[in-house]
């Protein structure tokens, strides 16, 4: 889905996280949904403060999926957040603040909150995704799969 470069889009986006979450079968007041919440969070806020450019969305797509395993049985489940920006000149880096800085930190916490995250390069902009695995016992349906958002960053 695409979200307007705002303060305002990277709060919806991060509440359209939640509610997908949950109508997948993953409660709310669950660690993987408040972690994905704040992975959510710190993605669509780094890119409408370091991938803006003025009349350009960004764009957020999440996908949840039981992917199968060599044998055919289904793995644990995994959630793969990406968010799409127009900007491919600034790369998030990942660094480590002092304690008197005022920001900075976004990055940290998906990392230590990710499996794995990385940056994809695209035709305009750049794409930062994550995925994080899901603990069986949070996923309340027998079948979690789904995927919000399709497109390119405009």
């Amino acid at each position: 889905m695409f979200f307007t470069s705002s303060r305002r889009g990277a709060r919806l986006a991060r509440r359209l996280v939640v509610r997908r979450l949950e109508e997948w079968g993953i409660a709310r007041d669950s660690d993987a949904s408040q972690s994905l919440a704040v992975i959510a969070g710190e993605l669509t806020a780094n890119a409408v403060s370091h991938g803006h450019v003025p009349g350009r969305h960004f764009h957020l797509r999440l996908s949840v999926q039981p992917p199968p395993g060599p044998d055919g049985r289904r793995a644990p489940a995994s959630a793969r957040i990406e968010v799409s920006d127009a900007r491919d000149e600034r790369r998030p880096v990942l660094r480590d603040q002092g304690d008197e800085a005022e920001g900075g930190r976004g990055l940290l916490l998906v990392d230590a909150l990710a499996s794995k995250w990385g940056v994809a390069e695209r035709g305009v902009g750049k794409t930062v995704w994550c995925e994080y695995a899901l603990a069986s016992e949070e996923c309340r349906s027998q079948q979690v799969t789904g995927d919000t958002g399709v497109g390119d960053a405009r």
